[in-house]
C-alpha cells in the first residue's frame, strides 16, 4: 500500500504583481510529502523556498494550484475553516519570533490561549513540551535571558502545542552556530521519530539535508527542478545546480594549478580529469586499482574523500586518466559499466 501522503501541492504558482511588474515566485510546483517524512527543499537565495513554505498553511494564497494538509484541500477552505486547519501545522521560522515580555512558559502556551482553552489543559500540555525540548529549567525566563538554540527550542515548543501534524521550518538553524545547529536538528530528529510528525523544511544548508531530511528537493527560479531520496541525491545527482551544492558542500574539486590548465574539449596530449562519486559495496572494492589493469592506464588521483550520507557511504575523487584515447575511452566505460556517477571536468595537458 502506498504511503498516505501528508502535504500535496500540486501544479501551485504563485504571482507578484501583474502585467510587465508581475514576478513569478513559484511555477507548477508539485510537491508530496508522505507522512513520517522529513522532507528538505533547497536552493539558492531567491530561489522560492519561503514562498513554497508559506504556501503550504497559506500564509501565502497560491495564484493557481491546490493545497493539501492532512487530506483536507486547504485553498477550498473559508477564512474560519483554514484558521482551524492551521492548528495542525506548526510553523518555525529562522529569528524565533518570540514574545519579549511573555515567559518561555507563556509563549509555549500562546497558541493554546489563542484557542481559549482553560488555564489547567494548558499547563498539561505546555509542561510536557518543556521537558520534550529540554527546557523545564527555563519555564520562567525571559526570552532576553535565553541563547539563540534555546530560543529556538522555546519556539519549537510552541509550534508543538496545538499537537500539529506537520511542522513547517522556514530556515531554522540559518541563524545558529554549527553545534547549536547539530542540536536542533537532533531534536527535530527525535521529535520527528516520537510523534511521528511530518516535517517540511527549507534550507541553502546542505548539511540540514544531510544530517536528517529523508528526500530532499531542488528549488531553482521558483521550479523544482529535481527530487530524490537524500542518499541518492548525493550519490547521483541529476542537475548542474545539485552538483554544484554537493561539490561546495563536500569541497571536492580539482587544485587550482590544475584548473588554471583545464580545457573543455580533448586536444593531441591531454587527458580527462574526472569527478567519481560511487556509494555501496564500489566503497570497498578496489575499484581503481582494477581499472588500472584492465585498461592498461595509470591513474592519478588528485582527491578523495569518504562521507556518510544517511546511513550510506558515499566516495568521492577527483582523478585524471593518463593514457592514449583509445584507453582513456575504455577506461571512462568500464567505470560507467560499474555504476559509478562520471562527470568528465575537462582535459589537461600533463607537461612531464
Amino acid at each position: 500500500m502506498a504511503d498516505r501522503i501528508m502535504i500535496a501541492l500540486d501544479n501551485v504558482s504563485k504571482i507578484y504583481g501583474s502585467g510587465q511588474h508581475a514576478i513569478t515566485a513559484l511555477k507548477d510546483v508539485n510537491l508530496h510529502v508522505p507522512q513520517g517524512d522529513i522532507h528538505g527543499v533547497i536552493g539558492l537565495s531567491g530561489a522560492g523556498k519561503s514562498t513554497l513554505i508559506r504556501c503550504v498553511n497559506l500564509l501565502e494564497r497560491p495564484t493557481t494550484g491546490h493545497v493539501s494538509v492532512d487530506d483536507q484541500e486547504l485553498t477550498a477552505l473559508d477564512r474560519a475553516t483554514l484558521n482551524r486547519a492551521r492548528h495542525g501545522i506548526g510553523m518555525i521560522f529562522q529569528h524565533f519570533n518570540l514574545l519579549t515580555s511573555r515567559t518561555v512558559f507563556d509563549n509555549v502556551a500562546l497558541p493554546l490561549e489563542l484557542m481559549r482553552m482553560d488555564k489547567n489543559t494548558i499547563r498539561e500540555r505546555v509542561q510536557p513540551l518543556l521537558d520534550l525540548t529540554g527546557l523545564a529549567d527555563k519555564a520562567d525566563s525571559y526570552p532576553a535571558e535565553l541563547s539563540g538554540g534555546q530560543k529556538q527550542r522555546v519556539a519549537i515548543a510552541r509550534a508543538l502545542a496545538s499537537r500539529p501534524k506537520v511542522l513547517l521550518c522556514d530556515e531554522a538553524t540559518s541563524a545558529l552556530d554549527p553545534q547549536t545547529t547539530s542540536s536542533i536538528l537532533g531534536l527535530l530528529e527525535d521529535i520527528n521519530r516520537r510523534l511521528g510528525l511530518t516535517i517540511l523544511l527549507i534550507t541553502h544548508e546542505m548539511e540540514v539535508v544531510k544530517s536528517i531530511c529523508h528526500r530532499v528537493s531542488l528549488i531553482s527560479d521558483g521550479e523544482l527542478v529535481e527530487e530524490a531520496e537524500v542518499g541518492d541525491f548525493f550519490t547521483s545527482p541529476r542537475t548542474h545546480l545539485a552538483r554544484r551544492f554537493i561539490n561546495d558542500f563536500l569541497e571536492i574539486e580539482p587544485p587550482q594549478s590544475l584548473l588554471d590548465h583545464l580545457q573543455n574539449d580533448p586536444t593531441p596530449g591531454s587527458h580527462p580529469v574526472l569527478r567519481l562519486a560511487y556509494s555501496g559495496d564500489e566503497i570497498s572494492t578496489p575499484l581503481i586499482s582494477r581499472l588500472a589493469r584492465a585498461c592498461d592506464i595509470d591513474i592519478s588521483i588528485l582527491e578523495a574523500k569518504v562521507e556518510s550520507i544517511r546511513h550510506r557511504t558515499l566516495g568521492l575523487m577527483i582523478a585524471e586518466l593518463v593514457g592514449p584515447p583509445e584507453k582513456t575511452r575504455e577506461a571512462l566505460a568500464y567505470l560507467e559499466d560499474h555504476d559509478l556517477t562520471v562527470e568528465v571536468l575537462g582535459h589537461v595537458r600533463r607537461h612531464d
